[in-house]
């Protein structure tokens, strides 16, 4: 995969196949495509010590998501429920689709 480009979107429900978190499943809150990774929901979560900023204020340890590499995720099809991989299709009518490489059906979200 060439950097900057990626097939997941915000939303999309993941699992993670390699690292720390591996088998454990969440969802996208962020794409960043630039770096070829995504913040997942509750994956790789780690601790940030914050300053206390006002007076009342106290310093704390935060815990939040980061970032994690594309090619340890694989989006989880939402018809058949199965991790496998994507295509990409161009439709009769000029609209591009993702799509479930086992099950044929298309990925986007119906609206």
């Amino acid at each position: 995969m060439k950097q900057g480009t990626t097939y997941l979107k915000v939303n999309d429900q993941v699992e993670v196949i390699a690292g720390k978190d591996k088998g454990r499943v969440g969802k996208i809150l962020k794409v960043l495509p630039q770096e070829s990774k995504a913040v997942v929901e509750r994956i790789n979560m780690v601790k940030r010590h914050t300053k206390a900023t006002e007076m009342n204020q106290q310093g704390q340890i935060v815990e939040k998501e980061a970032p994690i590499h594309v090619s340890n995720l694989q989006l989880i099809c939402p018809e058949c429920t199965k991790t496998g991989r994507i295509g990409k299709k161009i439709l009769e009518d000029g609209t591009k689709v993702r799509f479930c490489k086992s099950c044929g059906e298309s990925i986007e979200a119906k609206a």
